[in-house]
């Protein structure tokens, strides 16, 4: 069992590319959504460092023991003012039930708002249950399917507003 004070989230970097499309793969066929519209066939998937290398992108690595687990991305979402949209968030099977993905979505949480915005987006699938809850525990709200969103396999939709928090 992994210790949590041997986890640690940082910038995502070249090497970390092929580990993560497998995960984010493997993750996705393990629950039938290998499927065109899904990032399963993203084709910036095995080169996602140099694809976050560009302006208003930002992804992050959680690594555990000096071994890649998973991760998340941020690209401002030009369909909401003032907002991110959430992407490709995925653990491997052996990172999940240990809080990590919710500590991922706290810190992109803070990062937004760092960064000045105020609002993130997120979708998702409905058969990814766990994920969906994890959402809900950390304050997103279900929103109707956006009319701009046509190429994608989601069926769920959410959006968070953001709130500065208050220096101590």
């Amino acid at each position: 069992m992994l210790k949590q004070e041997n986890v640690k989230i940082r910038e995502i970097q070249p090497q970390d590319d092929l580990v993560l499309a497998k995960i984010i793969r493997n993750s996705l066929k393990s629950v039938h959504l290998d499927q065109p519209g899904t990032a399963y066939f993203d084709e910036n998937l095995d080169h996602l460092s140099q694809y976050y290398q560009k302006e208003n992108r930002w992804y992050w690595v959680l690594e555990a023991n000096q071994k890649v687990m998973g991760g998340i991305g941020l690209e401002r979402f030009v369909y909401f003012p003032s907002c991110l949209e959430i992407q490709k968030c995925y653990l491997c099977p052996e990172a999940r039930n240990k809080g990590w993905g919710y500590r991922l979505l706290e810190m992109v949480e803070q990062e937004a708002v760092k960064k000045g915005y105020e609002m993130l987006y997120l979708e998702t699938h409905s058969i990814l249950k766990p994920a969906i809850a994890l959402y809900r525990k950390r304050g997103f709200q279900e929103i109707e399917h956006p009319a701009c969103i046509v190429h994608s396999k989601m069926d769920r939709f959410f959006i968070k507003r953001l709130e500065a928090q208050p220096c101590n």
